[in-house]
């Protein structure tokens, strides 16, 4: 192989590297600081990052298969660092277009995991409109189901959130909820 390849993949480790030191230190900031960002930062944030990764594989030429392999693993590490952090573990996922014509696409999903010891099952349509300058998402027809018993509070926020379409809600209340759940159940376990 041509060294410059190899300093193409060595460039590509550093920068994944540094990436993700920065990222662990955002972590530390963020446990600190309890700072919330709306659904409208998050996915401009995560759009741009796609974007920037994308065109920068493009310009390099990522092609062959060790490429991927370091990408695949590069992308199964920050899964794992997700899932460590947040204790939600997905079990499955499907996606199908029910719709595309011109800018609009409508792809349903089907979504199931689990949060600590809370099982879930969710589904919903995605409604994407693309125009020269960006991509919109729109979430409809969310549905939540969930093993929670008969809690009449996880319910009543189900409910609110299937009623708002607001995905994020959702994922940042379940990952707190199921984790002091988790926590009252050990310690009810304990004085039994």
């Amino acid at each position: 192989m041509d060294s410059s390849i190899y300093q193409a993949y060595e460039d590509e480790i550093q920068s994944l590297e540094e990436e993700i030191k920065l990222l662990a230190e955002k972590y530390e900031d963020g446990q600190q600081e309890s700072t919330f960002f709306s659904e409208e930062e998050i996915l401009e944030s995560m759009y741009a990052s796609f974007h920037i990764k994308s065109s920068q594989r493009e310009s390099k030429g990522f092609e062959c298969p060790s490429d991927l392999k370091a990408e695949l693993q590069s992308l199964e590490t920050d899964l794992s660092f997700l899932m460590k952090f947040t204790g939600i573990q997905f079990r499955s996922h499907t996606k199908k277009t029910m719709e595309k014509n011109g800018d609009r696409t409508v792809r349903k999903h089907r979504l199931s995991g689990n949060c600590h010891s809370m099982s879930f099952h969710l589904e919903f349509q995605l409604l994407e409109m693309q125009n020269k300058e960006n991509v919109s998402a729109v979430i409809t027809d969310l549905s939540i189901m969930m093993d929670s018993g008969e809690d009449s509070d996880v319910s009543k926020f189900v409910s609110r959130v299937e009623e708002h379409g607001s995905l994020l809600t959702f994922f940042r209340s379940l990952s707190s909820y199921a984790e002091w759940h988790e926590h009252r159940r050990c310690t009810f376990l304990h004085f039994k």
